[in-house]
């Protein structure tokens, strides 16, 4: 049996840039303490997902630069890859997107944000490309917010070129008025959380999501098996590391690669 031990990061909606890089590296820390091997954040983390009322200072790439340097530098003494939700200046707009780092803090690569909802479109570029990542025994993707939600093509893509998991870093807060959920896939709340069940199910992969932990959030960050059954989830609107040790070995990508398109 293969294992993995995950974490994702269940933190905070941060109040600043400088806010969000603290709590992002005490996160790493944490995870290097709990033997963890691979850690995922929320949708932007760092330096804060740009949603309408958050007062999230205009890109900076100089800060940007500055809080990867740091992290990598965390993540390689705490021998933690991480998969850090954050952003790029590309061109007049940013870029959402997710920066692996492997366990001594190199640069693996970027996986852009291409498939933007429409309340997105103004503030923010998409992306293009998809690819995989390699950590260990570990090959997965990374299917950000929107994309993992609406459109099941950004997992199939990963799982049928070997992806044993795809993480899924997103930004989801409470509306006024909306349901509140306190069990997972809750038949009285949204579809999110019941589409992550059928993203594993439907290619025999593990999912993994990581959201902010905030009042009322619709969704909470966990994990899914490769069967489409919760492994496990964050209380919601807990703070914390959602940790679990995932044996790879029921990760086939059977049903993703089976899948025949026109």
């Amino acid at each position: 049996m293969s294992t993995v031990r995950i974490a994702l990061a269940a933190l905070p909606v941060p109040t600043s840039p400088a806010d969000s890089q603290a709590r992002a590296l005490e996160a790493v820390g944490r995870a290097g303490r709990e033997r963890v091997e691979i850690l995922c954040f929320p949708e932007a983390y760092v330096p804060g997902y740009r949603a309408p009322g958050k007062r999230v200072p205009p890109p900076d790439p100089v800060f940007l630069e500055q809080a990867w340097g740091e992290l990598g530098a965390a993540a390689g003494r705490a021998r933690v890859a991480l998969v850090l939700g954050t952003e790029r200046v590309l061109g007049q707009r940013p870029t959402l997107t997710a920066l692996v780092l492997d366990r001594d803090g190199a640069r693996l690569g970027f996986q852009d944000k291409v498939q933007l909802d429409p309340s997105e479109e103004a503030t923010y570029a998409p992306g293009n490309g998809r690819r995989l990542f390699q950590v260990g025994a570990l090959t997965f993707g990374i299917a950000i917010c929107h994309e993992g939600w609406r459109y099941p093509e950004t997992v199939r893509w990963a799982a049928q070129r070997g992806a044993q998991l795809v993480f899924h870093p997103h930004f989801h807060e409470a509306e006024p008025g909306s349901f509140r959920p306190t069990r997972f896939a809750d038949p009285e709340n949204s579809f999110h959380e019941k589409a992550l069940l059928c993203r594993a199910a439907e290619n025999t992969v593990w999912i993994a999501a990581a959201n902010c932990a905030s009042p009322g959030a619709p969704t909470t960050s966990a994990i899914v098996r490769p069967d489409g059954t919760l492994l496990a989830h964050q209380p919601y609107g807990e703070p914390g590391l959602l940790v679990a040790d995932l044996d790879l070995d029921p990760a086939t990508g059977l049903l993703a690669r089976r899948c025949r398109t026109p």
